[in-house]
């Protein structure tokens, strides 16, 4: 292809309409590592609502990078797991992790410096 040609999409847009954005990724890291329970979810990422963090798990199990599981007890447990699909992406995000890690400041503070 050209470097002027214009392509309707590419496949680093691809991959970030499915995994991309403020949440996403940290949802799938905390998937990948075992938190995988709702309430785990929410407390182990900051500032999201339930509401968004319901939002993104529907995508993301939409578009088949991770599964639901509802186990028939009272009250339901749900979790959510990698998919197939999902695994892929992983090296992806282990790729993201290390490169955060690697660079990644903080303040006096402690805090992360963005």
């Amino acid at each position: 292809m050209k470097k002027n040609e214009i392509r309707s999409a590419s496949p680093v847009e691809y991959t970030l309409s499915m995994i991309g954005g403020k949440w996403k990724p940290n949802i799938l890291f905390l998937i990948q590592i075992g938190i995988n329970r709702f309430g785990l979810l929410n407390k182990g990422i900051h500032d999201i609502s339930k509401q968004m963090l319901t939002k993104q798990l529907r995508e993301l199990e939409k578009d088949g990078i991770i599964t639901r599981k509802i186990y028939p007890e009272i009250p339901p447990r749900v979790e959510y797991f990698i998919s197939e699909k999902g695994e892929t992406i992983i090296p992806v995000l282990d790729a993201m992790f290390n490169w955060g890690q690697e660079h990644m400041s903080f303040d006096e503070d402690g805090n992360v410096k963005f």
